[in-house]
């Protein structure tokens, strides 16, 4: 035998004992304590250790100890994330093809019922099959009937808002009515003291503490899905303080000093091109009535830090529980920042400061656009400022804290794959007599060992007008069924240079593509528009 061939396999003995080193960490934490953290409505560039200057060192912590992803999707709007969240499914073969259906008002069972179907499993109904405890804390929006709540679908213990949007401070009376639940019943918050983001990281703690009583020796999956930063603006005042004078300068400077950071992190590259301000967006030094924008966006922020503080005390928690090393963390968003317009909704009572009890206002387009910095275009688009978010992976037993970042495109419906890998779960064909559909996600664990992820086909958007598909690194986008525009997001990730005339047998063989899988999912094509814009 040659020197050269036992060099050879010597090489090969090396690696495969340095995989089978990888691989033993993953089985040594195949069951690990598992807390995914959704934020509501907040942009790529809002946290810290994504470019913001709102301070959230907790959130800053998990990713300087693990993994960061600059190309992971939402998709686009509250409702459609959380169900691929939780099914690992598009959100129409679930049934939340758009909204969720009102608990009194006639549906119609497919794509667009409004709740999970039947023919789904959700995180917690599969975790439970392989041993694990089940909590939630937070905004549940996949189902307002009681019989679709979370302990319908696989959670031991919920706490949080069964609906949408809601004043951070009570429920009101007047419709628009909103339903909070603890457990299996309805929850009305106390008339004082109440500030809906700290009562869901307080229910957390709470759920973290007594599983720790009664069940330590269970593996745990929580859910966390706060309703911060979503409108509302209402934050507390020692929060709102905290931001006096930062937004003085207004959203263009905020803006530019936005991308700035984030070329220094790493998170984009020095050749991005910052996509420009919408029309509708004025410059900061012709806009009117600046004093109320400073306001909207320190409560904004205020908001997020709020959220961040809780998010420590669950970290502290999970410390001096000394659960930390074998616990995975993720932390995303469901989807852009959002241009909405909340001032008409009708809990609002005039006279009211913004950020406080009783107001009712949000931050528009001009300080959406800096929250999705670099990005174009907002929750409800399919752009990539509606559906790119922030995607932190914490988990200490494997992610050894040096703050990585990849490059690898991950979406929601592979939060599913990858954390039934970890934790040695089986994704049933049947459930509870039900064919369950094949899961459409792939495991984003190669990404935790720095190898590529397998995907072999691509990733589909479709919601209230928004359509789009990414295949590689080529993306086609339209809204409200116009032309369909194409981008390469390899060296156009702003999508400012549309190169559909240009590329146009590539656009004939994508749109072929995306309208097989409209088909295959449930698309209706009469669901296809918003006036959202």
């Amino acid at each position: 035998m040659t020197f050269n061939i036992i060099l050879k396999m010597k090489l090969k003995i090396t690696s495969l004992v340095a995989l089978s080193a990888l691989a033993m960490n993953l089985v040594q934490a195949q069951k690990p304590n598992i807390i995914v953290i959704l934020a509501d409505d907040m942009g790529y560039s809002d946290i810290g250790c994504y470019g913001s200057e709102i301070a959230t060192p907790n959130i800053d912590r998990l990713a300087a100890n693990g993994l960061r992803f600059r190309s992971f999707y939402n998709n686009g709007k509250c409702c459609p994330t959380r169900a691929s969240l939780l099914t690992g499914l598009y959100n129409h073969e679930v049934g939340v093809g758009n909204m969720v259906t009102k608990a009194d008002v006639p549906y119609q069972e497919g794509s667009y019922q409004g709740f999970l179907n039947k023919q789904c499993v959700t995180l917690a109904e599969v975790l439970r099959t392989a041993g694990y405890s089940t909590y939630m804390s937070g905004k549940w929006h996949v189902g307002e009937r009681q019989e679709h709540w979370p302990l319908q679908r696989g959670f031991d213990k919920y706490f949080g808002l069964i609906s949408g949007a809601c004043s951070y401070f009570e429920i009101p009376k007047d419709p628009p009515l909103r339903t909070m639940a603890y457990g299996n019943k309805s929850w009305t918050p106390p008339a004082e003291g109440f500030y809906m983001t700290d009562a869901i990281s307080d229910s957390a703690v709470a759920f973290l503490k007594s599983h720790n009583r009664t069940k330590r020796d269970n593996p745990f999956f929580m859910y966390i899905a706060y309703t911060a930063p979503h409108w509302p603006l209402h934050a507390l005042d020692e929060d709102i303080k905290k931001y006096d004078g930062i937004y003085d300068k207004g959203w263009d400077s905020i803006r530019n000093e936005r991308y700035r950071k984030m070329v220094r992190l790493g998170i984009i590259g020095e050749k991005l091109k910052l996509s420009p301000r919408t029309s509708k967006i004025p410059s900061w030094d012709e806009a009117e009535n600046k004093k109320l924008w400073i306001r909207r966006m320190q409560v904004y922020a205020a908001m997020i830090d709020r959220m961040d503080q809780g998010i420590g005390r669950v970290i502290s928690t999970l410390e001096k529980l000394k659960k930390t090393e074998n616990t995975l963390i993720i932390f995303l968003s469901d989807n852009g920042g959002a241009n909405e317009n909340a001032s008409s909704e009708n809990f609002n009572k005039p006279g009211v400061l913004t950020g406080e009890k009783g107001s009712s206002d949000s931050y528009k387009e001009p300080w959406a656009n800096v929250s999705n910095t670099p990005y174009r275009y907002y929750k409800n688009w399919m752009h990539e400022g509606g559906i790119i978010t922030p995607l932190i992976v914490d988990w200490p037993n494997v992610l050894k804290g040096n703050g990585t970042l990849t490059n690898q495109v991950g979406h929601v419906i592979d939060i599913m794959p990858t954390l039934l890998e970890v934790a040695g779960a089986k994704y049933p064909e049947q459930f509870k007599g039900n064919t369950i559909k094949k899961l459409r996600g792939v495991s984003l664990v190669p990404a935790f060992r720095g190898t590529a992820v397998e995907r072999t086909n691509p990733l589909f958007w479709e919601h209230s007008g928004g359509q789009a598909m990414r295949q590689g690194n080529w993306k086609i986008v339209r809204k409200n069924n116009r032309p369909w525009e194409l981008y390469n997001l390899e060296t156009d990730p702003t999508e400012l240079v549309n190169l559909s005339e240009k590329e146009s047998v590539r656009l004939k063989k994508m749109t072929a593509l995306y309208e097989m899988w409209e088909r295959e999912v449930g698309v209706n094509a009469l669901n296809n528009k918003t006036t959202e814009e």
